[in-house]
């Protein structure tokens, strides 16, 4: 068996009974479940049907999420997050460049590098390159006045811890914004790279060897096999070109708000919903979401 799922905009939620009704009907699906009136509802289905994309397409047009996947095993006890522009709003680096007055320079490379355009470490070499010299402190005042949570996303970490589940944020971005965002949130542990420092001024490195998309792999196989966990019991979500290794190996990986050419790779794929779609995804009703 498999499941439908429709998500929209907790802000502004459209999603209307005659819609779901209609697709219900046209792949001969179960009985409606809504998970949060208005926003997100769904429906079991003997199998996958023929013009899924097709109709996801549709959909995207209405502002809907359509997901689908099969109903065994969706509730997951992992979660491993990419953060910039996933769990937070922002790229940490290019807020950074802005302080330093390279922020058109890095924001080019960012874009490029996020949408698999450049070699990940070259680009993130290249753009720690570009602040060098800038004030330690800066970060601080960064992380104080420009970055700001994603939406839904202290639901979802809260709501998968309170369920026994186990969150991990794994960042090609740097240890000091993941720190704080990381217990922000809540998250369990996190991983990123260490901007250097001398004096009080940033170098223009990072400490090697680089986390990049096979780090974020690699922590993906090592927490998993220290909770005796499998990739199955793991939903990953992310944005970027980065995170490709890990959504194809999570059970449930999620293409969150993604450039298109890595939302196209992956089967589940968020542009309306914020991150309690994740928890949509696993069957959680708004009505279970733990107080974040």
């Amino acid at each position: 068996m498999y499941v439908a799922t429709l998500i929209t905009n907790p802000d502004a939620p459209t999603l209307n009974q005659t819609l779901v009704d209609s697709l219900r009907n046209a792949w001969g699906g179960g009985d409606i479940v809504w998970l949060s009136p208005d926003e997100a509802a769904e429906f079991s289905v003997s199998q996958v049907p023929d013009n899924q994309w097709d109709v996801w397409a549709e959909l995207q047009k209405m502002g809907v999420d359509l997901v689908l996947q099969p109903t065994e095993g969706r509730r997951k006890k992992m979660l491993l997050a990419d953060m910039d522009s996933t769990m937070i709003q922002q790229e940490c680096i290019d807020e950074l460049a802005d302080e330093a007055g390279v922020g058109d320079r890095v924001k080019d490379i960012t874009a490029r590098a996020m949408n698999g355009e450049l070699d990940f470490e070259g680009a993130l070499t290249e753009r720690v390159g570009l602040l060098k010299g800038l004030d330690e402190a800066v970060i601080a005042k960064v992380l104080a006045e420009r970055i700001t949570l994603m939406p839904g996303g202290q639901e979802l970490v809260a709501t998968m811890r309170a369920t026994g589940g186990y969150a991990a944020l794994v960042s090609g971005g740097f240890t000091a914004f993941t720190a704080k965002v990381g217990e922000a949130l809540g998250f369990d542990e996190n991983r990123a790279n260490t901007l250097l420092a001398e004096n009080g001024k940033l170098t223009g490195d990072v400490q090697h060897p680089i986390l990049g998309r096979q780090a974020k792999v690699d922590a993906l196989e090592q927490i998993t096999a220290r909770l005796g966990l499998s990739d199955a019991d793991v939903i990953a979500v992310g944005d970027g070109a980065n995170d490709l290794g890990m959504l194809g190996r999570a059970g449930t990986g999620v293409a969150l708000h993604a450039k298109p050419s890595v939302a196209e790779k992956c089967d589940v794929r968020v542009n309306h919903g914020d991150l309690t779609a994740l928890l949509y995804v696993q069957g959680y009703a708004r009505s279970e979401f733990a107080c974040a």
